[in-house]
């Protein structure tokens, strides 16, 4: 019989996020929901659509998105430069749900209403159309690189340790269903041979 008297280690997770990147707000709010059902020791990390892409060929809709998308992670990376890390979590909560679920394309105003909310200073969104805080988007951008192994882009999650791509869900799990997703995401993290698993993913819908 399993001795609950003994405590359990507390999985470490970290999730690399684009602000602007629909698929990384699902995964996020799915890794919230399994904060909520069990101990987990949840971090948040700045990744870059606009750094992964920078160099590529793209349909000009996606290389408009991309160039708009590092607004907002400069914004990310310089809070956390001058704010520290867990200011991360809020920030990355009050721009998402500007971006995806009231569907606000203006960045400046999703920036600027973000800060406010939050009681950060006005000044970050100054970030978002300078380079000052480039290299520390670049440094935080590139960890969740190598924590995969190679280019991947948004999310990147870390279980245990090991890097993913993904996983990419079209919907957020919840309850027993987010809990069942963790633990399979847990048991593909410690099997040394798995490297890769997709299938058609379909229409992104929030809900």
């Amino acid at each position: 019989m399993e001795d609950d008297s003994v405590p359990r280690a507390v999985t470490p997770v970290v999730l690399h996020f684009d602000a602007t990147c629909p698929f990384a707000w699902v995964t996020s709010r799915w890794l919230l929901e399994v904060e909520r059902l069990q101990p987990i020791d949840l971090r948040f990390r700045v990744m870059s659509l606009s750094v992964l892409n920078e160099h590529r060929e793209l349909e000009p809709w996606y290389r408009e998105f991309n160039d708009r998308a590092r607004g907002p992670a400069r914004v990310c990376a310089a809070a956390e430069a001058l704010h520290g890390n867990t200011v991360l979590r809020d920030l990355y909560t009050a721009l998402g749900r500007r971006l995806h679920l009231e569907r606000n394309n203006d960045h400046d105003v999703v920036i600027t209403e973000s800060l406010d909310e939050l009681g950060l200073p006005a000044s970050l969104a100054k970030a978002a159309h300078g380079d000052e805080f480039d290299a520390a988007l670049r440094a935080s951008h590139q960890a969740g690189q190598e924590a995969v192994g190679e280019e991947a882009g948004a999310p990147v999650v870390t279980v245990d340790g090991v890097g993913f791509f993904g996983p990419v869900l079209t919907s957020i799990p919840k309850g027993d269903e987010a809990i069942r997703l963790f633990q399979a995401t847990r048991t593909l993290a410690g099997t040394g041979a798995f490297a890769e698993l997709k299938r058609g993913r379909g229409a992104l819908d929030v809900r």
